[in-house]
This record gives C-alpha cells, sequence and structure tokens, in this order.
C-alpha cells in the first residue's frame, strides 16, 4: 500500500513539475523566495498602520506562529520520518525540471512551507473572522504549495502532510491567543472592521499581482 502512494505522490509530481515554462520558473521562485513572506509582512502592515498596537500584535502572531510551525516540520517530522526530497531521490530526479538547479534540503516530509503558509493562513483568518480575509491568505498559501511541487522539491503528499500540520498549528496559536488574552491581557483583543479586512486582503492580492508583474520582467 504504501509503495503504491508513493508511486502515485511521483506521478502526480512529474505531472506537476513537467508542465513548466520561462515566466512561470521566475514566478514560482518569486513565490516560493522569503521576498513573497517579507512583502506580505509589509502588506499586514501597511494595512493596519492605522493602529500600530493591532499590527504589531497580529505581526509578533504571525512571527511566533510561523516559529513553530516551522519547527515541528523541519525540526521533527523531517529528520524523524526522513523521506528523501524528490529532487534529491535518484529514482525520480533525472526526471524532473529544477530551477536554479534548486534543490533544497535533503529530507521533505513535511513540507515547511505548507505547513508555515497555512498555518498563517489560519491564525489570521481566525483572527479577523472575515471571509475575504481567509480568501486571500488561502490563496496565498495555495500558490506557495504549488510553487514546491512546480520546483521539483515536494511531493503532493509532503504538501497534504504539511497542510495538516499548518493549519492544526493555526488553530491551536488562535486558542493559546484567546487563553492569553483572558489571563493576561485584561480581555484585550484587536477589533478588525470590514475596512480592516478589504485592506489586508488587497494587499494579499497587490502582492501577488506585482510578483506575477515582475516576474515579466526577469524571465
Amino acid at each position: 500500500m504504501i509503495e503504491y502512494l508513493d508511486t502515485i505522490d511521483q506521478q502526480a509530481l512529474i505531472a506537476i513539475n513537467g508542465w513548466h515554462a520561462p515566466y512561470f520558473d521566475q514566478l514560482m521562485w518569486l513565490i516560493t523566495s522569503k521576498l513573497s513572506w517579507a512583502l506580505i509582512l509589509v502588506a499586514v502592515l501597511v494595512a493596519l498602520r492605522h493602529d500600530r498596537k493591532q499590527a504589531l500584535m497580529v505581526i509578533a502572531t504571525i512571527v511566533l506562529t510561523i516559529l513553530i510551525s516551522d519547527q515541528i516540520s523541519s525540526g521533527l517530522i523531517k529528520h524523524t520520518v526522513e523521506r528523501l526530497r524528490p529532487s534529491h531521490n535518484p529514482d525520480i530526479a533525472s526526471a524532473l525540471h529544477l530551477v536554479n538547479g534548486y534543490k533544497g534540503g535533503k529530507f521533505g516530509f513535511t513540507s515547511s512551507h505548507a505547513a508555515n503558509s497555512f498555518s498563517v493562513a489560519m491564525v489570521v483568518s481566525l483572527m479577523f473572522r472575515y471571509r475575504r480575509v481567509m480568501v486571500a491568505l488561502m490563496l496565498w498559501a495555495v500558490l506557495q504549495c504549488y510553487s514546491r511541487m512546480y520546483l521539483g522539491v515536494h511531493y503532493p503528499g509532503d504538501i497534504v502532510g504539511g497542510t495538516v500540520v499548518g493549519l492544526l498549528v493555526g488553530w491551536a496559536i488562535y486558542r493559546l491567543w484567546l487563553w492569553a488574552e483572558h489571563r493576561w491581557m485584561h480581555n484585550y483583543s484587536p477589533v478588525f472592521n470590514r475596512q480592516d479586512a478589504s485592506l489586508v486582503a488587497s494587499s494579499v492580492y497587490v502582492t501577488i499581482a506585482f510578483l506575477a508583474i515582475l516576474s515579466i520582467f526577469i524571465c
């Protein structure tokens, strides 16, 4: 059964990775890069600039969420499971299209990009409780995940595992936030209105559009 699932995972990755073009090479490279994450954080700060305390609390929560999800994914699961990335697997590596020679680390399960992006999407969506924020951030998380398969450094199974980790961590951090709010913060909670939600969602879309346009000039 495990061998069958592994075969399906490899075939699905080859199908995804096999659909490539110079423009999408650059776009996926930018989406998966630290630039994408930095722009998202800046976008949130700009969107909430009218209330510095709210902005700092959201950013602090995002940073904490990333640290925890990344440690669980990279520090714990990857070195316990030790599943080779497709780019390091001699059975499949030669069939992959790699961008800029990038192979990633040795092990790939679970995907830290998937865990981190979905944990952030989950916790921020729960904090805002506006559908437009959830849709924008989930789209960004999906693009993060797709970029990892496009680049040939994660199987779909790695992505699914990372997504589960991310959603659970995001939910847990939100519950921790509620507990800390009640215990130490005198029931203070950021209050986000529709304008805040629209600004954050729009900022995410602008970030994605900016990366898409930038890719035209560097491909």
